[in-house]
């Protein structure tokens, strides 16, 4: 990938983990919380600001584990029948990547949402996929209260290596944005919000339609999702806790 393209694929991930800020404390001392690791949500809107050149809190080690990666891996996970899947089966598609956990509070609010958007975007032909850092017990008796109409993988303690393929370590939920191609295009740390997913589908269609290159919609994106949240913490908005 060239330089610039990265540096702005860089910007996305950095500006959306700086203003929502910086991150609570690590899940492992949870009683409920998914497999062995080191897991965290990611905060409300209105904690301090990160350091700008790793997203993360002042003193903290930032989300990135590795370079995010120029397009989805070949990764293959069990769904909830227990049958291997690839992520790289949804090629031809937009597609929703959603990492979550049933523990995780902004995971679950955000679920209706990325099943909303899998029926407005269908022709679009959207797709979205969720990646439980999860036990599947608790992923299966989570569905069976609260169905969800989007396939779900079981990552159970293979989902923190899965997490970190995409440049992501211990923060819960993050969405990864990627076109029919493959090619990762937008990664959303914590909380997705009805605007920020609207811009980045938005920017995504332009994608497709060839009007503008990766690297302007890389820029775009950026840009449009700073301003969402600059406005949301100027009105006062908080994310529930």
């Amino acid at each position: 990938m060239p330089a610039a393209v990265r540096t702005a694929l860089a910007i996305v991930l950095v500006t959306l983990a700086g203003v929502l800020g910086g991150f609570l404390s690590y899940r492992h001392t949870h009683p409920s919380a998914g497999p062995a690791g080191t897991l965290r949500t990611a905060p409300a809107a209105g904690a301090p600001l990160p350091d700008s050149a790793s997203g993360a809190a002042p003193g903290e080690a930032g989300p990135a584990a590795r370079p995010i990666p120029d397009t989805v891996p070949d990764l293959k996970l069990p769904d909830l029948a227990g049958q291997p899947r690839s992520l790289r089966d949804y090629r031809g598609h937009p597609l929703i990547i959603n990492f979550w956990a049933t523990w995780c509070a902004p995971c679950r609010r955000e679920m209706p949402l990325l099943q909303q958007l899998r029926h407005s975007y269908s022709a679009d032909g959207l797709q979205v996929v969720g990646v439980a850092v999860d036990f599947r017990s608790a992923v299966v008796d989570y569905v069976r209260r609260q169905p969800v109409d989007y396939p779900l993988l079981i990552g159970e303690d293979a989902g923190l290596a899965a997490a970190e393929q995409f440049g992501m370590q211990t923060v819960l939920p993050f969405s990864v944005f990627a076109d029919a191609g493959g090619r990762i295009v937008a990664v959303k740390i914590g909380e997705l919000h009805p605007d920020e997913a609207a811009a980045i589908l938005a920017a995504m269609r332009e994608l497709a339609a060839g009007r503008v290159s990766l690297a302007d919609t890389h820029a775009g994106i950026s840009e449009r999702l700073r301003q969402l949240a600059v406005a949301r913490a100027r009105s006062g908005v908080k994310d529930p806790e």
